[in-house]
């Protein structure tokens, strides 16, 4: 049985599951769902918990087995707690784990709890998923992404009994915000409980935070990935590629890799436009680059705005910031590899968002 995120408090009031699969690479999000569960649990009844964490080829399985029916006698109920922070428990792991998802129902008073990270779809439609995910509850925990997050911001804020103001004003303060915690949700949820101790509500009645207030108690926690910064100069975000690419940059990040990700999305725009100049139709044209999932709506929008001259010249652009990146000046560019990426990327981020703008040469 498959649940979201979302419905799980409304199924634990209805009734507990013997088992249960959390599945994702959000740990804030998964330490809440798994804390719901072990606390529905321990209100049945008092619970012990054991836990269990698979590392290396050579794992004891049996002992994983034979917990559920190891109940002490100053319990009610067992937890056991399986984590497999690889998600490849192996084949001894595959085929213990179809041995529990068999008999979990008959072990009455064990609640069994499987950790799993982001899985891809092979592991997903596997023996032993398929076998838990039919045996019991399965929630494919993901990330909150940036469109989405100045929400998730105010909700967690109004379970605290906070709010920014109405309108306009209250929605820039939740994308200032929404900036300074982006890619980093568990410093997020700790900026949001640190409002709460420096503006307490008042019971019965919201306190209205202001953005001087928010902007003087949040820190800069946001963390970048690369491969979002690709989400970002498609879809014509340049001040989010500038924030991005500087935190990336005192993150630490290769200069190569950057150049990479931004290199090969000019190359997949030439390459689908040019089929498309070919007569392949524009979605055959896409499956045959590998193009899908939110960078196939990126490309769909963006692709009418891109003629192949713009292309040619993001393409040169790409090659020569890839010999600055690799220690080659490069004339009429600046010589630091940052600053060339900087170039490269709003000059494509301005082609994607159609802005009138001479492209990198």
């Amino acid at each position: 049985m498959q649940l979201a995120p979302a419905q799980l408090a409304a199924h634990l009031q209805k009734g507990l599951r013997p088992l249960y699969v959390l599945h994702g690479d959000e740990p804030l999000l998964q330490q809440e769902a798994a804390d719901a569960i072990r606390a529905a649990a321990r209100a049945l009844g008092p619970a012990e918990r054991s836990v269990y964490t698979v590392a290396g080829a050579h794992f004891d399985w049996s002992e994983v087995l034979a917990a559920g029916g190891s109940l002490s006698l100053f319990a009610e109920r067992q937890i056991v707690e399986i984590r497999i922070p690889s998600g490849k428990p192996g084949k001894d792991g595959g085929a213990a784990l179809q041995q529990l998802a068999a008999g979990v129902a008959a072990q009455e008073g064990t609640v069994t709890l499987v950790l799993l990270p982001r899985l891809d779809k092979a592991t997903r439609t596997g023996a032993w998923f398929m076998a838990l995910e039919n045996a019991g509850v399965t929630l494919q925990i993901d990330p909150v992404e940036r469109g989405a997050l100045p929400q998730w911001i105010a909700q967690r804020l109004q379970r605290q009994g906070q709010q920014v103001a109405p309108g306009e004003q209250g929605q820039r303060t939740l994308q200032f915000f929404a900036d300074r915690v982006e890619g980093n949700l568990l410093a997020a949820h700790q900026e949001i409980q640190k409002l709460a101790l420096l503006y307490p509500a008042q019971p019965g009645t919201p306190r209205v935070l202001t953005q001087e207030q928010i902007e003087a108690a949040v820190a800069h926690v946001a963390r970048y990935d690369v491969f979002k910064l690709s989400e970002a100069v498609l879809g014509g975000q340049a001040e989010r590629v500038q924030r991005m690419l500087d935190g990336l940059q005192a993150e630490g990040e290769a200069e190569v890799l950057v150049h990479y990700t931004l290199a090969e999305d000019i190359r997949a725009l030439k390459r689908v436009k040019d089929a498309m100049a070919a007569g392949r139709p524009l979605p055959m044209a896409l499956r045959e680059q590998r193009v899908w999932g939110p960078r196939e709506r990126l490309f769909e929008r963006v692709l009418p705005r891109l003629d192949a001259r713009t292309l040619a010249r993001l393409l040169q652009a790409a090659h020569q910031v890839d010999g600055i990146v690799k220690g080659l000046p490069q004339d009429g560019w600046p010589r630091n590899g940052w600053q060339a990426l900087h170039r490269l990327a709003q000059g494509l981020c301005r082609a994607c968002s159609g802005t009138p703008a001479r492209a990198p040469a």
